[in-house]
């Protein structure tokens, strides 16, 4: 099993590096040609349904509507994030190489005009919620793109790069909206630009500010950090589930969501030594873990249904039981879901395919949504199993 693992990484890194890093993403369609210069780009329900046919169809039409492959700032800090776990694997000079690279590009992709450090996507997104112009940030991004700077200031010593992850906490408490309950506890919007209630992207941020107190020692972030969490474990269900968020369309509940919640959580309790979500932290765990996973190793997207199987899924397990510590506990499970996730969604170019449908397979190169992932992944796999993978 190992050395297929190692087999499909080793196709997968590089897959990218042959590429720079650079691709396409299920949500870039509002880059093309026909919204940025003709006036169908000026309607929201346009912008809507031309976003879906770009990421539901199979087939890819982008190179026909001049949508070209671009550094998307949230993978390359996936990116980094793996290079630097393989640096501590095995502290070779290429990855060092590429740590410093992709560290340079980030920190050339910020966002300016706001409070602190922050990054978006590099294209205009329409939600159903909300309109965002290309860049504008994203707590989602930010958070994990300042904890790729914080692993590679912990390699490199580059001053800049902590400066940036630091500054990084001033835009989450500054300039996102707050939304509070009855006991001052509050989440936070996924953008400036935004009101709404999506409990992952306020833990995110909560995960932020605690990794960022580790470097300052200011407690004030922890203080706030404790809020996010308090609110959003109000927001957990009896039987351990969160919902998407709080608006009628976001009542699913979803795989990786769910995985990016429990990590949150206890990264917060590891940092601050606060056990008073343990609870929260168990009941979700045995949610996720019997929930999501077949006995086959297929990664269902959702609680109550299968299809799609998307590929954040199976990563984001990995991830999971990594930060949580519970991957060698697991590893049966881990193991059976990479096994199936490389049969059935890993192409023989190295590249791993976006969803897998019923009927059909989207084989289209993402390079945020699948290849970072996966990548990020198999980083904290070979981390965890470094000496059984030598």
């Amino acid at each position: 099993m190992k050395e297929r693992f190692k087999k499909s990484f080793t196709l997968l890194k590089d897959y990218c590096v042959n590429e720079d890093f650079k691709g396409w993403d299920p949500y870039d369609s509002l880059n093309s040609w026909m919204i940025q210069k003709t006036p169908l780009g000026k309607s929201r329900f346009f912008r809507l349904v031309w976003i879906q046919l770009f990421k539901r169809n199979a087939i890819n039409f982008r190179p026909i509507f001049g949508i070209k492959k671009d550094y998307n700032p949230k993978g390359l800090g996936l990116f980094l994030i793996g290079y630097c776990n393989l640096y501590k694997k095995e502290q070779k000079e290429a990855y060092l190489d590429k740590i410093k690279f992709l560290s340079h590009e980030i920190l050339k992709l910020q966002t300016q005009g706001y409070s602190g450090a922050c990054w978006g996507y590099n294209f205009d997104w329409q939600a159903r919620a909300f309109f965002q112009p290309k860049y504008t940030p994203t707590v989602v991004a930010t958070s994990f793109i300042s904890e790729a700077l914080l692993m590679a200031y912990d390699i490199t010593k580059n001053e800049a790069l902590l400066q940036a992850a630091i500054s990084s906490c001033d835009f989450v408490l500054k300039d996102l909206n707050k939304s509070f309950d009855d006991e001052k506890n509050y989440t936070l919007s996924y953008s400036p630009l935004d009101t709404t209630q999506v409990f992952n992207a306020g833990l995110l941020g909560a995960k932020l500010l605690c990794l960022v107190y580790q470097y300052n020692k200011d407690e004030q972030l922890l203080a706030e950090a404790r809020k996010i969490v308090s609110y959003v474990c109000k927001k957990q269900s009896e039987d351990g589930s969160w919902a998407y968020g709080t608006l009628s369309f976001h009542q699913w509940i979803d795989n990786f969501h769910t995985g990016y919640n429990l990590e949150c959580i206890y990264t917060y309790q590891k940092i601050s030594g606060d056990n008073t979500f343990q609870p929260n932290i168990n009941k979700g765990l045995n949610y996720y873990l019997n929930n999501f996973f077949t006995e086959e190793g297929v990664s269902k997207y959702y609680n109550n249904k299968t299809f799609p199987i998307d590929i954040h899924a199976p990563a984001q397990l990995v991830v999971t039981l990594a930060k949580l510590n519970k991957l060698k506990e697991h590893k049966n499970l881990v193991d059976r879901v990479l096994n199936w996730t490389i049969s059935n969604m890993q192409d023989s170019k190295g590249y791993f395919y976006y969803q897998k449908k019923k009927s059909i397979t989207s084989k289209i190169p993402y390079i945020r949504w699948a290849q970072s992932w996966m990548f990020y992944a198999f980083s904290y796999y070979f981390l965890e199993f470094k000496q059984e993978n030598e």
